[in-house]
């Protein structure tokens, strides 16, 4: 009979598709992993990876995974279901983004209103963010670009403009607008691959044929701006962070190309049992007026 822990072990093989770097994860000596994975395999009666070169999970481990996942999502939302039974409280809520800056009014209005409310804020990758829904690791996430998977549903929140922030003595600081020619050989400040804004980056330059000029990668977002004000380089930045309060004197231009854009969602997995809390912050944040920042009248 498959053990729980054994399936939890399976499903981070599955995802890291490397087996030293799971068993590091999981902190568990790889034989024993590399053991429970045979152990799966035989009671399946089916391989469940590809062990070719690289570790790679084939179609019968990806169908397997799947089953899995939803199956321990099941187990958890009923776990959370019985202790907000006997609890008779609201539960607590799990959100998951790419970046809490966009969603800080939000936040702040649902914890003045719901003191009591556990609150669990996680950073995520898209790329995550699925594979965490449907187990049920987080309730709600919230994507500045489409999570393309099945079993989720969502609610397009707001669509901005991205322009380019340039120091306030930049030769294109005065500009009404940049092309996508002119920036060809401006030196970008950005994020690290993987995140919205990088590959946003990436994708208008491909577009164009052209590949940016990155001299900086950043994982603290807040200080790409600063990065920028002090003559580093120039880079993307949504009209959302444009809006908020910021030390840092930019000057912010418009990209003349309509894909310069981002769509903020919300997802939650479609067959999943929110909490009351759940409930009430996916409501508080599909309710919020995106374009004032305040909450509907």
């Amino acid at each position: 009979m498959m053990e729980l822990h054994s399936l939890r072990q399976f499903l981070v093989v599955a995802r890291l598709e490397h087996l030293s770097r799971a068993a590091d994860e999981l902190r568990v000596a790889q034989p024993s992993l590399s053991r429970t994975i045979a152990r799966l395999e035989s009671e399946l009666g089916a391989p469940l990876f590809d062990r070719s070169g690289r570790l790679r999970l084939n179609d019968t481990g990806r169908l397997f995974r799947d089953h899995v996942e939803r199956a321990l999502g099941e187990l958890e939302a009923g776990r959370r279901a019985v202790t907000e039974a006997t609890d008779q409280g609201l539960g607590a809520v799990r959100l998951a983004s790419e970046t809490f800056l966009t969603l800080t009014g939000p936040l702040a209005a649902f914890k003045r209103s719901h003191p009591a409310v556990e609150l669990e804020l996680h950073w995520s990758p898209p790329e995550d963010m699925a594979r965490r829904l449907r187990s049920q690791e987080i309730d709600l996430c919230v994507a500045s670009q489409p999570v393309h998977a099945e079993g989720l549903e969502g609610t397009a929140l707001f669509e901005e403009e991205v322009g380019v922030a340039f120091p306030l003595d930049h030769p294109l600081a005065g500009r009404t607008s940049v092309t996508m020619g002119e920036l060809a050989d401006q030196p970008f400040v950005t994020a690290r691959s993987g995140h919205w804004l990088r590959r946003l980056l990436d994708r208008l330059f491909a577009a164009h044929g052209l590949v940016p000029k990155i001299v900086c990668e950043s994982d603290e977002h807040s200080a790409i701006a600063d990065l920028i004000s002090v003559g580093l380089g120039v880079g993307l930045v949504p009209a959302f962070a444009r809006r908020s309060a910021t030390r840092a004197p930019l000057a912010w231009i418009p990209v003349d190309d309509p894909a310069s854009r981002r769509t903020v969602t919300l997802y939650w997995a479609a067959d999943s049992h929110l909490s009351t809390a759940a409930r009430l912050m996916r409501t508080t944040i599909t309710d919020w007026n995106w374009t004032t920042g305040e909450p509907p009248s």
